[in-house]
């Protein structure tokens, strides 16, 4: 094993485990979840003096105005919030709780790896549609919106991670993934951008996904799979399969594994539209084009 157990002394042990249990409770009950978020953020940035000084009427300059009220994620937009198939009900709650994940990993504390990993990995409780047991959550990692997002057991998520939920996201058990890996499951149309496509993209148990590889959506990672550095997913990647290069093209099946994994040969299947959602929008939706483009081919204006 190349890892060691590390432990924390009892007293930080203690204040820690007490913090994280004291926010999971709250988020666990009918309190308003913007007003657990807002708290959660005073404390842990010690703004709680200032902002109590800004609530009993005394005079702050306008950045510190803008700062203390975007403890409050009522506050504040999200990218994610623009997008019109989104469940409003859903995210409703999931932005208040991307917004603490969010703003946590901007902390000086979040660099406190033992306390960080347990808090994130109870925010996820209630973030993602499902968690499981023993998953690590490292820092820099976004979502589109959370509550897309399924996880298994002892799974790991390294820095810098962009874990896509526009459509659907499952992540398996005893998963792997490095830093700077992007796994999508939304797509855009070729000639107009603003039409959007939204799909089922799954990573299976035991996939090791390493440095600033990116799954396109609606591909399947099969089982046991390897996808290499900076390789690009636009194909299903088969069980125990060893995928590299843009596009990522199976070059090898790990050894012992050969005599159930399908040929070379028969890797690099396209089942993306397998894998569609389909989405009605509001009828009451305002649309608009945010490019302004002409889209008319030339030999037809």
């Amino acid at each position: 094993m190349t890892k060691r157990y590390v432990s924390l002394p009892d007293e930080a042990e203690a204040g820690m485990r007490a913090f994280v249990d004291e926010v999971d409770q709250r988020l666990s009950s009918d309190e308003d979840t913007c007003s657990v978020v807002e708290d959660v953020l005073l404390d842990l940035s010690g703004d709680r003096e200032a902002y109590e000084r800004w609530q009993a009427g005394e005079p702050v300059s306008a950045a510190e105005r803008v700062r203390l009220q975007s403890y409050d994620p009522c506050n504040t937009t999200l990218e994610s919030e623009y997008y019109a198939e989104k469940d409003e009900a859903a995210f409703r709650r999931s932005k208040h709780l991307q917004w603490l994940w969010r703003q946590f990993d901007s902390l000086p504390i979040a660099d406190n790896v033992e306390f960080a990993l347990r808090f994130r990995s109870m925010l996820a409780d209630h973030l993602f549609a499902d968690c499981g047991e023993n998953c690590r959550f490292f820092k820099g990692i976004t979502f589109t919106y959370g509550h897309n997002i399924t996880v298994g057991d002892n799974t790991v998520v390294h820095d810098e991670v962009h874990l896509d939920d526009r459509g659907k996201l499952t992540i398996g058990d005893r998963v792997s993934v490095s830093d700077g890996v992007h796994v999508y499951s939304h797509d855009h149309d070729v000639v107009d951008q603003t039409e959007v496509r939204n799909y089922h993209t799954v990573v299976e148990d035991d996939v090791r996904l390493t440095y600033d590889s990116m799954v396109r959506a609606g591909c399947t990672v099969g089982e046991n799979a390897i996808v290499g550095a900076r390789a690009i997913v636009q194909n299903d990647v088969p069980a125990h399969h060893i995928v590299v290069g843009m596009p990522a093209k199976s070059v090898k099946i790990k050894p012992g594994w050969e005599d159930v994994a399908v040929s070379l040969e028969d890797a690099g299947v396209n089942r993306q539209e397998e894998r569609r959602l389909e989405y009605e929008l509001p009828a009451d939706l305002e649309r608009f084009d945010e490019f302004g483009r002409d889209l008319t081919p030339p030999g037809e204006r």
